[in-house]
């Protein structure tokens, strides 16, 4: 035999030489959730070893992220029930909670790239994306609300705000607000093909943000789609999207493939919560190698096209890395 692809194969010096995708620090947007309070570290119980954040220890998990070589992190926060109503009026607050963290953030580490939530469900007193009608989620009143959102986290020192609420035309509507007022280096990263999966559950654990009633399948795409996932994306590009993302990640390689054959724009990968807890409860029970799976994920991610990958594992993967 002339032709032996073994031999590349021989060693791990050799393996490194050759491989076609590496993992680094770089790669990773670190999600936190933030709660009211002071020295709260709150384990979330469907998301093991991984917690919700006080301000003041908020800031100190930035400064290990920023020692570990991480350098963004996208913040969501947990609204007290009693500032929850229909239209996310606590969400333009700008002493609110994100708006808080934002400059905690900046102040601990003022060099980490900071990015956003943006959607109502956290603020909703019916745990929607969006402002809620006779039982319909208004698309265009909710787009407006989304702009002001936008502008108070910018104002606060997010680099990035990314909705996360598939409502459509929404990308234009901040992007032109966000120039108006001036804020024209402002990056807006967009959810662009955000299915409506059975993924998130355990993050709306995290933020009590479950809907109140029926489903998010009248804004979120629906999983047996394809092509529909590039014509959204293609659309929040021409609205001005920076980067574009796909959530969640695992079940969707393929889309990701596809988007990053079309466009010529960053793509993010969201690792979701579902796919976190799977890995977690199956190595608990001695089923899975746990830190190999963890690469293995991020990995096959990576190789399918994504240049950027928002991860619950990314702390555990740099120190493993």
């Amino acid at each position: 035999m002339l032709i032996r692809n073994r031999r590349l194969r021989t060693s791990e010096a050799v393996r490194s030489l050759v491989r076609e995708t590496a993992i680094t620090p770089n790669d990773f947007i670190v999600p936190l959730f933030v709660v009211e309070g002071k020295n709260v570290k709150e384990e979330i119980s469907s998301m093991p070893n991984y917690f919700r954040y006080s301000l003041d220890l908020l800031e100190k998990e930035v400064k290990e992220l920023w020692s570990l070589g991480l350098k963004s992190v996208l913040l969501f926060v947990k609204v007290p029930d009693d500032l929850k109503d229909n239209k996310g009026t606590e969400a333009l607050n700008k002493d609110g909670l994100m708006q808080r963290a934002v400059k905690t953030v900046k102040n601990a580490v003022p060099e980490m790239v900071v990015m956003t939530d943006v959607a109502l469900d956290p603020y909703s007193s019916y745990g929607h994306d969006g402002i809620v009608e006779n039982g319909r989620i208004l698309n265009d009143p909710t787009k407006e609300v989304l702009a002001k959102m936008s502008l108070s986290h910018v104002q606060a020192g997010a680099e990035f705000v990314a909705p996360s609420d598939m409502m459509d035309g929404r990308i234009k509507t901040i992007r032109e607000l966000l120039e108006k007022e001036g804020f024209d280096t402002a990056g807006i990263m967009s959810y662009s093909a955000k299915y409506a999966s059975a993924f998130y559950g355990p993050f709306r654990d995290a933020l009590d943000s479950a809907p109140g009633f029926g489903d998010k399948k009248t804004y979120q795409m629906d999983p047996a789609n394809r092509d529909e996932a590039i014509k959204e994306t293609l659309l929040d590009i021409e609205e001005g999207a920076d980067i574009v993302m796909i959530k969640p990640g695992l079940c969707y390689l393929d889309i990701v493939r596809d988007i990053r054959n079309t466009v010529n724009v960053p793509v993010a990968v969201y690792q979701v919560s579902g796919e976190y807890a799977m890995i977690k409860a199956a190595s608990e029970k001695g089923w899975l190698d746990h830190d190999a799976v963890v690469l293995e994920q991020l990995t096959a991610i990576k190789r399918a096209g994504a240049q950027m990958i928002a991860s619950y594992f990314a702390k555990d993967a740099v120190k493993l890395l």
